[in-house]
């Protein structure tokens, strides 16, 4: 018996060393940050040494990812803090400064990447973020899928949300087709976006019809997401070369005829749909302006709706003369919303303006706050339910 307690005391120490760099067998007592306690959170960060510690997050109008931050207090045991009271529900994102530099917090597992930030995360209960938890509700599939591009001559990826019940069945379903913003990928939509969750959620509250949801790469220079694609491991950048230049506008059918040649959808315009935030948002106007006959839904969310002055491309000509014609064809939802305090509000006001001058039909929501996830969230789940009715 001695022999083989000695056997397993060996085999356990080998697998503490070896079976995973990261396993924590010593019993030490960790620290909880964030701790949520309904709408109050504490942060905290043994940080003996350090001289000075923040917090930058996206919870208020004082607190801000850049340049915004606020101080947390140390204690005799070298532990920082800060309690932040009455948050609304929401998702929300954070990372310490540390004498200057930017850490992430060591004893939140939860992390998100946003264009080349990776950053804490954590969810605040209640009705507002309640779509976007996991709710023990039947799910939908998430796939990533390669299509090739003649336009491009490359093989690009999509990131395909199926709706609950696909794989078993033999029904057709609609698709939207859901656009990131600048610097953001096809991942960008579920990770930072929750979509497959407000999916789900939707659905099993009979407030969305299924659907397939198609999310493609804008940045038609990056074939897929950074790290995701024969291209390496390369510096992330928000502006990529490839904005404004019309490329995505121009071969966007292509994402279509692939989605309509390999899933079981129904091929027609009022079974379509098309939106995105911001850059997506850009090009849902264009790509729809453009196709006049393909789209019944349209969601402009924070859009950008000009092209830079230097920026040139027949696809971005006689939008005026486009949007009659998209009119003419008919449509069922033009639906354009952006917060308050947007730096892209100004430039949505004055497209409104375009549209009214036409007397293009489409509805308008005005939120609080500026270009943010929590406002694009809110569209998304405010949005799906109005298709395909």
């Amino acid at each position: 018996m001695k022999i083989k307690s000695t056997l397993f005391t060996l085999l356990l120490g080998s697998i503490v060393l070896n079976a995973q760099e990261n396993l924590d067998f010593s019993g030490k007592k960790n620290i909880v940050s964030p701790e949520i306690k309904g709408k109050n959170i504490t942060f905290r960060l043994l940080a003996p040494n350090a001289k000075n510690v923040k917090i930058q997050g996206n919870w208020s109008s004082n607190i801000g990812m850049e340049p915004g931050s606020v101080d947390l207090q140390k204690d005799k045991d070298g532990i920082w803090s800060l309690t932040e009271n009455n948050l609304n529900p929401d998702i929300y994102t954070y990372s310490f400064l540390v004498d200057g530099v930017k850490v992430n917090d060591p004893n939140n597992s939860y992390q998100v990447r946003d264009v080349s930030s990776v950053m804490n995360m954590f969810l605040v209960d209640g009705k507002q973020s309640e779509n976007y938890k996991v709710q023990n509700v039947p799910h939908g599939t998430v796939s990533k899928r390669w299509y090739t591009s003649k336009g491009f001559q490359e093989d690009r990826r999509l990131t395909i949300y199926t709706p609950p019940g696909y794989e078993n069945s033999k029904e057709k379903y609609p698709v939207l087709y859901l656009l990131h913003g600048m610097g953001g990928d096809e991942e960008a939509w579920m990770t930072l976006g929750r979509a497959s969750q407000i999916l789900d959620n939707l659905i099993a509250q009979g407030k969305a019809k299924p659907m397939i949801v198609v999310m493609p790469n804008g940045h038609t220079s990056n074939t897929a997401a950074p790290g995701e694609s024969s291209k390496g491991f390369y510096p992330i950048v928000m502006q990529t070369p490839d904005i404004f230049s019309g490329d995505m506008e121009t071969y966007f059918k292509e994402i279509i005829n692939f989605t309509e040649a390999n899933y079981r959808v129904k091929a027609d315009a009022k079974n379509r749909a098309i939106a995105g935030l911001s850059m997506g948002g850009f090009h849902s106007l264009y790509i729809s302006a453009n196709q006049p006959k393909t789209f019944d839904y349209i969601g402009l969310f924070s859009p950008a709706t000009m092209p830079l002055e230097d920026k040139q491309s027949p696809i971005y000509n006689n939008l005026n003369d486009k949007l009659k014609i998209q009119q003419k064809n008919t449509y069922k939802l033009y639906w354009i919303a952006i917060g308050k305090t947007d730096f892209l509000y100004k430039m949505v006001e004055d497209y409104r303006h375009q549209l009214d001058e036409i007397n293009f039909n489409y509805k308008y929501i005005e939120s609080e706050g500026g270009h943010t996830w929590s406002n694009w969230r809110t569209y998304l789940n405010s949005f799906i339910p109005q298709l395909f009715n």
